[in-house]
């Protein structure tokens, strides 16, 4: 399989808050990000996203508050989803 990103990935673990439109409010944690997306750890819960679905995410725990960003998931592993930032298009 070849790689398609465009953006390098960094090792970033953080607590992010994500809005899932069948579940509600789940905090969970990254693995890594990019310019262009998010990889985040579900912890075993079963989320029920498919590719192209939307969620909005929030990064928590800083000093400031961070702002809440969509994402559209590209990639669902059983330990994960990859989620890309959707720009304003």
């Amino acid at each position: 399989m070849s790689n398609q990103r465009n953006h390098p990935r960094t090792v970033f673990r953080c607590r992010i808050r994500l809005w899932v439109p069948e579940v509600g409010e789940l905090v969970v944690h990254t693995r890594d990000i990019s310019d262009s997306g998010v990889y985040v750890l579900t912890d075993q819960q079963q989320l029920p996203a498919e590719r192209g679905a939307r969620l909005r995410g929030q990064v928590i725990d800083m000093p400031i508050e961070a702002p809440v960003v969509e994402m559209e998931v590209v990639r669902v592993e059983p330990e994960g989803l990859g989620l890309r930032f959707v720009r304003d298009e």
